[in-house]
């Protein structure tokens, strides 16, 4: 049978390091490219690329923010006339939704990437649009991707979105190299890690008081930056563990740090769906994370890898008795994410939703 290919527009604010930008851009470069036409649509700038995006056709509208793209996009939407648009990013899908009563051929597709109800609370002023805003133009979608089920409850109850018009897809793994090999030896110093942006909703200041309490020897990478950078190194300060802290703004080299640590450390209030979870298991590093909305639960198995605490006392006895008695086996702590979030099966997701909007790749 002979077929003519969906295409589908990918809109995102850029390929700068970021979990949406590396999500979508992964979906473009990974889908069938024999069902299927990819286009990444990037407001920004090709300087800042970071992503592979080989053999994947990219426009860059070479805009500074997502407002001054509104022109660009209409006129690419009148004259190439996907099939399908999907954005990702509260700000992009809102504006994008408004756009759509314009092209009523096209299907319109909005991956929600935060927890909003919960950013809202604990991300001061991250939310930088009205929830009425937020609501309305999530009603003129056709469909809204969630990455975890919490993300999707909170959609359904907060903001006024149908839940048939709603679809849990889980990120996927995005790297694909083996665990790290099983240490019996029992650590001398407990080696933590944590790797995200530097923002109030990331809950650094817990992790801070989590270390103060700690009794053990331990020594915490903290990677990453953002607008919390001076609090929390005055927080870390104030706390006396300066020497047990090691800051790094950013690297290349996630990985490997990942890999000679003993524990992912995750504060958050606040998750859309962690990617670095997933990076930390895959390599073999367990996790012990705080209970939070943003799918944090659908990627920890209690033992298998990783704990859910929920109190600072709790994560405090955690880690010591990670550090006295160390029960994980890298191998057990990667099935259990390879299972449940490998590259194939999420992507047969994203093409089954994409198959089901359309039936125009047949003809």
């Amino acid at each position: 049978m002979k077929h003519k290919q969906v295409k589908i527009t990918f809109i995102i604010p850029s390929l700068a390091a970021g979990g949406a930008e590396r999500i979508l851009s992964f979906v473009a470069k990974n889908i069938n490219k024999n069902t299927f036409k990819p286009t990444l649509l990037v407001i920004g700038f090709k300087k800042d690329t970071v992503y592979n995006v080989s053999n994947l056709d990219v426009i860059y509208l070479n805009k500074s923010r997502v407002l001054k793209a509104i022109i660009p996009i209409i006129r690419y939407l009148k004259t190439e006339q996907p099939h399908i648009v999907l954005t990702s990013i509260y700000h992009l899908n809102t504006m994008v939704a408004y756009l759509s009563v314009f092209f009523p051929k096209i299907k319109f597709v909005a991956r929600e990437a935060n927890v909003l109800s919960v950013l809202a609370k604990h991300g001061g002023n991250k939310l930088t649009l009205s929830k009425k805003l937020i609501i309305k133009a999530y009603k003129l979608i056709d469909v809204l991707i969630c990455q975890s089920l919490d993300m999707q409850q909170d959609m359904i109850a907060n903001y006024g979105v149908s839940k048939h018009k709603t679809i849990l897809i889980n990120n996927p793994i995005t790297t694909k190299v083996p665990p790290k090999k099983l240490n019996t030896n029992k650590p001398s110093i407990l080696k933590i890690i944590t790797v995200g942006r530097l923002s109030k909703e990331k809950g650094h200041d817990r992790i801070i008081e989590v270390l103060s309490h700690l009794k053990i020897p331990f020594k915490y990478f903290m990677i990453g930056d953002g607008n919390e950078k001076k609090n929390i190194l005055h927080l870390i300060d104030n706390k006396g563990i300066n020497n047990h802290v090691t800051h790094i703004n950013y690297t290349n080299d996630v990985e490997n740090y990942l890999r000679e640590s003993d524990v992912f450390l995750l504060g958050s209030y606040s998750e859309g769906f962690p990617n670095v979870l997933l990076e930390s298991c895959v390599v073999g590093t367990p996790i012990i994370a705080f209970n939070a909305p943003g799918g944090i639960n659908e990627i920890i198995e209690t033992g298998k890898n990783g704990y859910i605490v929920n109190s600072v006392d709790d994560c405090v006895n955690k880690l010591t008795q990670l550090y006295l008695n160390f029960e994980f086996s890298p191998k057990q702590v990667n099935q259990v994410v390879i299972e449940k979030f490998n590259k194939e099966k999420i992507i047969k997701q994203y093409e089954n939703l994409f198959l089901n909007l359309t039936t125009n790749y047949v003809i």
